[in-house]
């Protein structure tokens, strides 16, 4: 998922393996890129999520899918860095970064409505989990563990975003 064009140098991504539950409840070994300012928060509060035996269904390296953030996104892999632009901009995401984190996604999608009032669900299998009132695993709320953490930690969540809210995700920006 790194391109030539990424204006943040390999020497400051950190690769991690960190161990979790899948949705079986079975120990793995996942992989994630991350940039070095986030690499010990991520340890921490994924060493914590373990310990809690907290689910994250897959976490695999995004290169695993072609850098495609829909299909990593469906296949509800947990990942970091990926060097892309925001949907429907030219902004660059904070995942091309290394500082965002996408957490179980399928199950926290990002969500908003067009102008003519569609709902827009991403990634578009994740509609079923559009409507927060469910209840249903991999589910991130306020009250979860996995919300706590990232905000002990400095990271902003997108499902608190007021326009576009974005269950999956969290970034910590840069001071």
């Amino acid at each position: 998922s790194y391109k030539a064009d990424c204006p943040i140098p390999l020497s400051s991504l950190r690769y991690l393996r960190l161990l979790h539950y899948n949705g079986n409840g079975k120990s793995q070994i996942g992989e994630m890129v991350c940039h070095q300012s986030v690499a010990n928060d991520l340890v921490s509060i994924f060493k914590q999520l373990y310990e809690a035996h907290y689910p994250i269904e897959r976490m695999v390296l995004i290169d695993n899918y072609g850098a495609d953030d829909e299909r990593s996104m469906s296949a509800n892999n947990t990942a970091c860095f990926n060097y892309r632009r925001v949907a429907g901009s030219s902004k660059l995401s904070n995942h091309s970064w290394g500082r965002a984190v996408d957490v179980n996604p399928l199950y926290n999608p990002y969500v908003w409505h067009r102008k003519d009032g569609t709902l827009v669900v991403s990634p578009a299998k994740g509609r079923p989990y559009a409507n927060r009132q469910r209840s249903f695993k991999y589910k991130i709320t306020t009250d979860d563990l996995c919300y706590r953490l990232f905000r002990q930690h400095g990271f902003v969540w997108g499902g608190a975003w007021k326009h576009r809210k974005d269950f999956q995700h969290f970034e910590k920006r840069v001071q």
